[in-house]
């Protein structure tokens, strides 16, 4: 603190102000402290307001109620109403947003594995908005993609905004997700691992602090608020027979099967209503009509499910009833992503978890007589981590919310197994399994960026040796007497390559000096091109077997040469930085 003040008092405008705390902040990891605090803040109060605005919009299909999955009934107008104009609004926003060319907007874990943190506050509220429309109107969906959006990127823009390093950025925006989280559902523990499993990659103990104290101060915000429910009061078994844990083993990987089929039905739904709709606005009204129609079925389908969630732990519904809801929630789910509106599914998925829990207790009843408080904890833990992945988040998470402590082993069992299964079987999250159907191979919010900053034009060297093609050894070697050079390039009458000499052969004593030098190179055409990252550059002398390459140009000249010794250099050189980054070192002051 004395440093900081003797800083201002020696730095007058705002300015030198904001120089100063940047320097602070990069020599004393302390100040990440406190700027995790202040984005964990920041997003308890987006958290909060958000939460006010939907539950307000909610209103305008139950008039006097704010939670739409806890109703028993909806007028079928309004079910059918609210949800479809609501659609047509997001519709035409996307349309708007689509006329001006607005580029796809960066989530949090896509920023930290591929843009060092890098997010647009515009664009993340935006994105916000978008997911209050969609939520208020019914859909349904829930709100953790909004909350976990404006969350990151307050952490983001507060890191640009200090120029802070890249792994300093990738930092704060999983603090602001940590905030969001915890904020979100009351568990601060799980709003940390969510940062750590899925944002930022990596648990590291000096990053602890920070990400904990932004989960930490989000949820007092948001008690402070009043935004928050009591907690669930429910039966919960004392003893666990040794007997039943074999059956939630087996539990764990029903649930990882209806994680994956849901989320590869999102994705038919998409390309059905592309194909069926094609004007992009007239899919989310579809959309929100076709999701009001199962409300009039039953109104638990409408919004994230929340309540709903809760109901059922407290009161688990019995085998028919069960599964009739599993499959309203997952169709509706999956009509509400099909046809764009915005939302996640880690809401949905928690209720589809106890759904599946008390289905599953009733099926093996004829076995064994399990607690139907027990399935319905364990399955809703086992398919949220099917969907979200982020085992670890989500049995803090179950345990903080039910506070079933004494359940940790079951728990975890399905978890572990509903992770394990899903890797097996399909390998992807909710969030991944989006990127890759858009060509991203992203598993996870470690930074892979800078293999694709790194490139070959970035790396090469330009300073060449160069000969005609038809020049002869004889000539080649009195031109470089006293200085040989690795390597020549060699280049036909029109400037254009045509082929890489290494100097060693001209100097053998058994090629003859009348030889033409494009006599000893092999033109099989294998060059690099300067926008290749360095992961296309280790592939391709892998595919070679060659010490360098080439590196030209589209209509053929040469710009450079890159070694395979270079690059190796440069690829461990990276992989340690990234290896002392996920280790926290760079914070360990």
């Amino acid at each position: 603190m004395t440093a900081l003040l003797e800083h201002l008092r020696s730095h007058k405008t705002p300015a030198r102000w904001l120089a100063a705390l940047r320097a602070l902040v990069r020599t004393d990891s302390l100040w990440l402290l406190v700027l995790g605090a202040i984005t964990g803040v920041l997003a308890g109060l987006a958290v909060s307001l958000i939460t006010f605005t939907t539950l307000l919009a909610h209103n305008l299909l139950a008039p006097g109620y704010k939670r739409l999955s806890g109703l028993e009934h909806v007028a079928p107008w309004r079910a059918l109403l609210v949800p479809a104009i609501g659609g047509l609004l997001l519709g035409l926003w996307h349309y708007t947003l689509q006329r001006h060319n607005r580029h796809r907007p960066v989530d949090p874990i896509e920023a930290n594995a591929l843009h060092g943190g890098r997010m647009s506050l515009r664009d993340s509220l935006i994105v916000t908005g978008q997911t209050i429309l969609s939520n208020g109107c019914g859909i349904s969906l829930g709100l953790e993609a909004g909350f976990t959006q404006i969350g990151a990127a307050f952490g983001s823009r507060i890191g640009r905004n200090l120029r802070m390093h890249r792994a300093d950025v990738r930092l704060l925006v999983g603090c602001g997700a940590a905030g969001a989280i915890g904020g979100a559902f009351d568990a601060p523990l799980a709003g940390a691992f969510y940062a750590f499993e899925l944002i930022i990659g990596s648990y590291a103990f000096p990053l602890l602090a920070p990400v904990a104290c932004a989960s930490l101060c989000a949820l007092a915000v948001v008690h402070l608020t009043g935004e928050t429910l009591p907690a669930i009061t429910m039966t919960i078994p004392q003893d666990i027979p040794a007997l039943a844990y074999p059956l939630l083993a087996v539990l764990g990987g029903v649930s990882a099967l209806i994680g994956v089929a849901l989320m590869k039905s999102a994705a038919y739904a998409e390309q059905i209503f592309a194909v069926c709709i094609k004007p992009l606005w007239l899919r989310p009204m579809v959309g929100g009509l076709l999701v009001g129609g199962l409300a009039i079925i039953s109104p638990t389908v409408l919004s994230s499910g929340h309540i709903a969630m809760r109901a059922g732990l407290v009161s688990p519904p019995l085998l028919w009833a069960a599964l009739g809801l599993l499959l309203l929630k997952a169709a509706a789910s999956t009509l509400s992503i099909g046809s764009g509106f915005r939302g996640g599914l880690f809401f949905a998925s928690l209720y589809l978890g106890v759904l599946t829990g008390a289905a599953f207790a009733s099926v093996v009843a004829p076995v064994m007589d399990l607690s139907l408080g027990l399935c319905t904890i364990a399955g809703m833990c086992a398919l949220a981590t099917a969907i979200i992945g982020g085992p670890l988040t989500m049995i803090l998470l179950t345990l903080e919310t039910t506070h079933s402590a004494n359940l940790t082993a079951a728990v975890a069992l399905t978890a572990l197994v509903a992770s394990f299964t899903v890797k097996r079987i399909f390998g992807y999250s909710f969030a991944t399994w989006r990127f890759h159907l858009r060509g991203e191979n992203i598993r996870s919010g470690v930074d892979v960026g800078w293999m694709r900053t790194l490139t070959v034009g970035r790396m090469m060297r330009t300073e060449l040796d160069t000969l005609a093609a038809d020049t002869t050894v004889a000539t080649a070697r009195t031109n470089f007497a006293g200085r040989m050079p690795r390597y020549i390039v060699l280049h036909n009458g029109q400037n254009h390559y045509a082929g890489l000499l290494e100097s060693n052969l001209i100097q053998s004593i058994t090629i003859a000096p009348d030889q033409p030098l494009s006599a000893l190179v092999e033109h099989d055409g294998e060059v690099l091109s300067p926008d290749f990252s360095i992961g296309h550059a280790v592939a391709a002398f892998e595919r070679t077997t060659r010490p360098a390459l080439a590196v030209t140009d589209r209509e053929g000249h040469v710009l450079g040469i890159l070694s395979e010794r270079y690059v190796l250099r440069r690829y461990a050189e990276e992989l340690e930085r990234t290896r002392r980054e996920l280790a926290g070192e760079k914070h360990g002051k």
